[in-house]
């Protein structure tokens, strides 16, 4: 191992370490919970009182209440169990309210109505199961009311700590999703971009002024010929700007038909990709495509040019054609490329990078970023491509979500133990 390769190691081991330990003691400063019975700083979030059905319990003088969210074979729900001094109650003789306040502010309201022991919630208890709690209700005259956290998948990182370790976040929103086919080919030089210089009239050749490799520009005179027939010298300039790959005459050779020069232009170059039967009918002109090396290190965008009426007899392959920026030199004719054609492009109205989801729990997930807290978004997925996922649900659109580090952000949330627990 290189000094340098040990320097950047310890340097990234010495980061991660740093945010990991910023970011827990800040959720431990402002995720604590608040007690059920109204309190600023009660117990441990994993200490609360728990009931009969491993719910939460809610206390206020002789009625309590035991919160439980149920799950087992439906959308998951509130099931609430009311006590009085400790002995259940007849659920239709309590009136109860809840309110979640979820992270950026969205209230889900609840109302409840009796149903055999319990009382049963009016919706659907959304993922992910992390609000803070308000609880009112009226049992015999009276009225009770609690307020209580319950965070899941929930951290809060400064965001300077996060951006140093590399967090990078952007807005979900609409974007377009291509059904995509992958190819191979070469680099070709195109029709325009080889030229053959040739004598105008047979001659002997006076004079060439470029060599093999030499760059030349359009117009440039590079050779000079004495016409047999008036014994007048002529110019022959280059008839394309590029690079001189062959030079089959010399001085005092005679010039007729054969070329005096060949010329390449490397900036006019096309990837020429075969496209067997069964896709042939996929492949248009106009249809995006991107280039790649084989190796994956350059890539160029350009679009589908048009089709060669041919079909290879051996490989039973039509060639398809597509022009190739090729500013810095980096393509030449006969690289091997691959290439990836977008087919069909689809306008979706939410999306994510697919190189943002995470696994959590059971679920494919994003996280959020509101100021400084992370918090997880479990998603239902439609159509995806290496680059693009589709969102059905879960997200909303405009929301913040982290592209870049969230390795970070999930190993943080499990390091503090923000479970799925109620």
């Amino acid at each position: 191992m290189t000094r340098k390769l040990a320097r950047r190691l310890r340097w990234t081991t010495t980061l991660v370490a740093s945010i990991a330990a910023l970011s827990l003691g800040l959720s431990a400063c402002g995720d604590r919970p608040e007690d059920a019975n109204g309190g600023e700083h009660g117990e441990a979030e994993a200490e609360f009182e728990r009931g009969p059905h491993n719910g939460r319990l809610l206390r206020d003088g002789d009625l309590s209440l035991e919160i439980t969210i149920f799950e087992t074979g439906v959308e998951p729900q509130f099931r609430v169990y009311p006590y009085v001094k400790d002995r259940p109650l007849d659920p239709a003789l309590v009136n109860l309210t809840m309110a979640l306040t979820r992270l950026g502010g969205r209230v889900d309201r609840f109302a409840f109505t009796s149903q055999g022991e319990y009382l049963v919630g009016s919706g659907v208890v959304a993922e992910p199961h992390s609000f803070d709690v308000e609880v009112a209700a009226t049992q015999g005259g009276k009225v009770h009311a609690w307020r209580y956290r319950s965070y899941e998948g929930r951290t809060t990182i400064a965001r300077t700590a996060a951006e140093a370790g590399g967090v990078k976040v952007e807005q979900a929103g609409p974007t377009e999703i291509s059904e995509t086919l992958d190819l191979s080919g070469r680099i070709a030089l195109q029709p325009s971009g080889r030229g053959e210089v040739r004598a105008w009239f047979p001659g002997r050749v006076v004079s060439l002024s470029a060599n093999v490799g030499d760059r030349v520009a359009r117009g440039q005179v590079i050779a000079r010929i004495e016409s047999s027939e008036s014994l007048q010298t002529y110019p022959i300039p280059a008839p394309i700007s590029g690079v001189v790959l062959e030079r089959p005459a010399n001085v005092g050779g005679v010039a007729s038909d054969n070329p005096i020069y060949v010329i390449a232009n490397p900036a006019a170059i096309q990837a020429e990709f075969h496209v067997f039967p069964r896709d042939a009918e996929r492949v248009r002109p106009g249809q995006r495509v991107t280039i790649r090396s084989l190796g994956g290190e350059m890539t160029a965008l350009s679009v589908i040019d048009a089709f060669l009426p041919l079909t290879e007899v051996s490989t039973q392959t039509v060639t398809a054609r597509a022009r190739v920026p090729n500013a810095n030199g980096f393509w030449r004719p006969g690289m091997a490329v691959e290439g990836t054609v977008a087919t069909r492009t689809t306008a979706i109205p939410l999306a994510v990078r697919t190189s943002a989801l995470q696994r959590f729990r059971d679920f494919t997930v994003v996280f959020a970023r509101v100021g400084d807290t992370y918090e997880v978004r479990m998603l239902e997925l439609g159509r995806q491509t290496p680059e693009w996922t589709e969102v059905l649900g879960g997200l909303a659109p405009g929301e913040t979500y982290v592209t870049e580090g969230a390795f970070l952000i999930r190993a943080d949330i499990e390091k503090s133990g923000a479970s799925h627990d109620h």
